[in-house]
């Protein structure tokens, strides 16, 4: 039985249901998730003094064939995107400026640093995202945003506000908006003695940052927090409740990242309550293991949750999907098409959930049967329609993909140094 016969007995059994599968195909191709970049160089960037990563984050392994230079990383990228289906966004940090040789510190970064990569994104049929980099820098050693010191943190500020400009680069350029996303690694290591004061810091750090108004045509400004880091377990200055609030105050998106909550928390039940007093919500989809510690995401319970609460929230054009996970352990380009796969995976898996169904059996009360047609939702032929996109998308169906990438690994990935 090949791929389109398989397809038609399923699509009977999901009709059965009252599933429209064609349509949940039709809303699925319109989703364009944005694939961080740093999972092909275990976020080194391309700067020409060499820094050492700092800011409560870490990469550990080291399987060969990291990108060297944006070539090798841009090729990478193209890869991965050719075993994905569907039309996506990359997603870039400013250490991935390219200056020809000339150092140029963060807070003198322009839209010309970025030319190869919007030339590129325009052939590859691609939007762009944008991050300001406030880690692995001599001047965020102790903090960035909430410093003490006026001059280290007007540096700060410069960089996020030219961020911002090359946001808007990204957006008048490729004809889709850029989510520019500020996240920052300031905290204290131990119990401090005043919480507020860098608080107050950070808040007016970000009106000034803020001050310019962009079009959000081109650019849309999103504040991202977290709970702790390495260096930073005690404290940190950008809080859960510190950027709802900054965010809600001040009409910016606010990001949930998967990893940066307590180990009990999970963001799927967040994206409702957010979802209910703003416009859109952007997510970081990672997988924490017992940390922040940005696994590659598998099709495990928290991302179908996910997945579920966007689908069944009519919010898929609410929610910006991005990833972030970095693992240096296995081959890299495989992490990127497993994980974006996943994720794809998971919102179709949603998609052909009878969530109408669900949601009036809960409001009856009926939970047996709510329990029963969940459960059994798990054994349907959900894989024949998973196969049936992707053959539509002109990428393979199941671990075919794999052959290709250890392939490119062979010709490409086992040559680098």
């Amino acid at each position: 039985m090949n791929i389109n016969e398989r397809f038609q007995l399923a699509k009977k059994d999901y009709e059965k249901l009252g599933i429209d599968v064609d349509h949940a195909l039709e809303k699925l191709s319109k989703v364009k998730i944005s694939i961080h970049c740093w999972q092909g160089d275990d976020i080194t960037g391309f700067e020409v003094e060499e820094r050492s990563l700092s800011g409560g984050i870490d990469v550990t392994g080291n399987y060969p064939g990291k990108a060297r230079n944006p070539e090798e990383l841009r090729k990478d990228l193209e890869k991965a995107l050719s075993l994905i289906p569907g039309k996506h966004k990359v997603n870039l940090h400013a250490i991935y400026a390219e200056t020809d040789g000339e150092a140029v510190d963060r807070d003198e970064i322009e839209p010309k640093h970025f030319q190869n990569w919007v030339e590129w994104a325009k052939k590859m049929g691609l939007g762009l995202d944008f991050n300001p980099t406030l880690f692995s820098h001599p001047k965020a050693e102790e903090a960035t945003l909430s410093h003490s010191d006026e001059d280290i943190r007007t540096f700060w500020i410069e960089h996020c506000k030219r961020s911002r400009k090359i946001g808007e680069y990204f957006g008048k350029e490729l004809g889709q908006p850029c989510l520019t996303n500020i996240w920052i690694p300031d905290g204290f290591k131990d119990i401090p003695s005043d919480r507020l004061t860098p608080r107050k810091r950070l808040k007016d750090s970000l009106d000034k940052i803020f001050e310019e108004e962009i079009d959000e045509k081109y650019n849309i400004d999103s504040v991202e927090s977290k709970l702790f880091g390495i260096g930073v377990e005690s404290y940190t200055v950008g809080s859960h409740e510190f950027y709802m609030n900054y965010a809600a105050k001040n009409n910016k998106i606010y990001l949930l990242d998967a990893g940066h909550f307590h180990p009990t928390e999970v963001i799927s039940d967040k994206i409702p309550s957010m979802l209910l007093f703003n416009d859109k919500v952007a997510l970081h989809v990672s997988r924490p293991v017992r940390w922040d510690s940005d696994h590659v995401i598998t099709f495990d319970d928290e991302l179908q949750e996910i997945a579920k609460e966007i689908v069944r929230n009519d919010a898929l054009d609410r929610v910006i999907i991005g990833l972030d996970f970095f693992d240096a352990s296995i081959n890299r380009v495989a992490a990127w098409v497993l994980g974006t796969r996943n994720m794809i995976k998971a919102l179709l898996f949603a998609l052909l959930m009878p969530n109408g169904e669900l949601k009036k059996l809960q409001e009856e009360g009926d939970f047996t049967k709510r329990l029963v047609l969940m459960e059994e939702l798990k054994s349907y032929p959900f894989g024949d329609i998973w196969n049936y996109y992707c053959n539509i998308n002109n990428v393979p169906i199941q671990d075919e993909w794999y052959s290709i990438v250890k392939k490119y690994e062979e010709e490409e990935l086992s040559k680098r140094k």
